[in-house]
């Protein structure tokens, strides 16, 4: 996906970046529920995500109809602290009543290879998502997809197992299932990530770069990773 301006919005605060993030999931939710009675959306994990997360946390919707999924996780035990979906449940599913049932999240305390096996079974039967929500890395990663890494283009799931930060073990949903989507928000905050959102104006081949969608797609900025 390339960096346009039918694309691109840019806001003052990463305050203000998670309050229309809020605002677009909760316009996407009502839409899909009306439409076909469910709601599919992928989290991302990240500071700027974990502002939106708190931001739903105080909304009234219909949680029961929406099912959550992650774009990736890091292969520690089962409720370590830096985990995906801890801090998701710690933020946003513990603060309603959601049915377990509608979360399916990573089983990465099973290790990378496992995790990604079961996880692709998962993924396979609900593609498209309503909602992909991705972060960037100052590298330009986006869930766990790394530059310079490579994975097979037959996979939706991906065991990664040389992340370049800790920890090294990890599961990704690949480029083909972030972008099976009907709606993708990419939300990037902070200076420290100027550097990479110049380089992919300039074209160059970031993960994050390589995501498309089959509908709308917002990408998402604060006046720091904008302009530097």
């Amino acid at each position: 996906m390339k960096i346009n301006k039918n694309n691109v919005q840019v806001k003052k605060t990463a305050e203000e970046v998670a309050l229309f993030a809020r605002d677009y999931i909760l316009d996407a939710a009502q839409e899909a529920i009306r439409k076909v009675g469910v709601f599919k959306i992928v989290l991302a994990g990240g500071t700027t995500p974990e502002q939106v997360y708190g931001l739903l946390a105080l909304e009234s919707c219909d949680w029961q109809h929406w099912h959550f999924y992650l774009g990736d996780e890091r292969c520690l035990p089962l409720h370590d602290v830096e985990r995906n979906s801890e801090m998701v449940r710690r933020i946003l599913l513990d603060k309603k009543v959601i049915l377990e049932e509608n979360i399916h999240f990573i089983s990465a305390e099973l290790g990378a290879k496992k995790a990604a096996i079961d996880y692709e079974k998962v993924i396979k039967s609900v593609l498209p998502f309503d909602m992909v929500l991705l972060g960037m890395g100052e590298d330009g990663h986006t869930a766990s997809l790394f530059p310079n890494h490579q994975h097979s283009n037959n996979e939706y799931v991906h065991a990664v197992f040389d992340a370049p930060k800790p920890p090294s073990e990890r599961v990704s949903l690949s480029v083909d299932a972030l972008s099976q989507n009907r709606h993708l928000l990419i939300m990037v905050t902070g200076a420290g990530k100027h550097d990479a959102v110049t380089q992919w104006q300039k074209g160059k081949n970031l993960p994050v770069s390589q995501i498309s969608s089959n509908g709308e797609v917002h990408l998402l900025l604060d006046s720091l990773a904008w302009s530097g």
